[in-house]
């Protein structure tokens, strides 16, 4: 009978120094981080029993939980997909979004999906994401969307932002990386193709028109030198000119011999 007590007393503070330990359970929340306690069992399940927490946390791992959120900015580079403009074109979207948690507002955000961080990310923001721009593809023609594409993707920024806003998140920046569909890069090529060629051609006329103007200015100069020569060579001119470059024989001019020849 001893025997037994003294057995069912060792149980008993084997099981109180359990309980002890079990109940004194301690976690510190990081810099950067929001803690959340939250109570596995209650009238709702921890859906209403969640609180935030800083610092060092004591809790009892058989009836709480702690979970951490991050409040720094964190960036996600969601895959592609495709969307349809207004038109029926489609666009291939390859977004990035750089978010934070807006402070004070992880309870509120687990209670709501009951998930982590990584899986909201993975989930609910990037459906949010995938609206955010088919919601605004679906007012958009393909010619206003390459015509306007910033205002287009400055749209689409603050849609989402609005959306997350109401979620507890902060959408700090987002690129699109929009890919135009294949025929609309071929036709843009081939007018950008257009267009050199005829600036080209242009040009070349220019360069022509040029040349061309050049011979005329040329030519007109060359009769305008021309007509100045025959108003100045007189007869006396000549004649001037021929006694200095005579070399002493007598030059012959027709039949007969003469001196001067008769320039008149």
């Amino acid at each position: 009978m001893n025997r037994q007590l003294i057995t069912w007393a060792i149980a008993a503070v084997l099981i109180v120094v359990f309980s002890v330990t079990a109940m004194t359970s301690c976690t510190r929340i990081d810099a950067g981080h929001e803690g959340i306690l939250v109570k596995l069992y209650g009238t709702d399940k921890g859906v209403q029993d969640v609180s935030l927490v800083t610092g060092r946390v004591w809790y009892n791992p058989f009836t709480e939980e702690v979970y951490q959120f991050p409040t720094f900015v964190q960036t996600v580079d969601y895959s592609p997909f495709t969307v349809n403009a207004k038109d029926g074109s489609v666009f291939t979207v390859d977004p990035t979004i750089s978010f934070r948690v807006l402070p004070g507002e992880s309870p509120r955000i687990f209670s709501k999906y009951r998930k982590e961080i990584g899986q909201i990310t993975e989930t609910t923001l990037y459906n949010y994401t995938r609206d955010a721009f088919r919601i605004q593809f679906n007012k958009y023609s393909t010619d206003s969307i390459i015509s306007n594409r910033q205002s287009f993707e400055d749209k689409v920024q603050l849609a989402l932002g609005d959306a997350l806003r109401k979620e507890g998140f902060d959408l700090e920046q987002m690129t699109s990386g929009l890919q135009y569909p294949e025929v609309i890069v071929q036709a843009v090529n081939l007018k950008n193709k257009a267009v050199q060629q005829a600036m080209q051609v242009e040009n070349e006329l220019k360069v022509a028109e040029a040349q061309a103007r050049k011979k005329i200015v040329e030519a007109e100069a060359e009769a305008k030198a021309n007509e100045l020569r025959q108003r100045t060579l007189t007869p006396l001119l000549i004649q001037q000119q021929f006694i200095e470059k005579w070399n002493g024989s007598t030059p012959l001019y027709g039949n007969s011999p003469t001196f001067f020849k008769n320039v008149q």
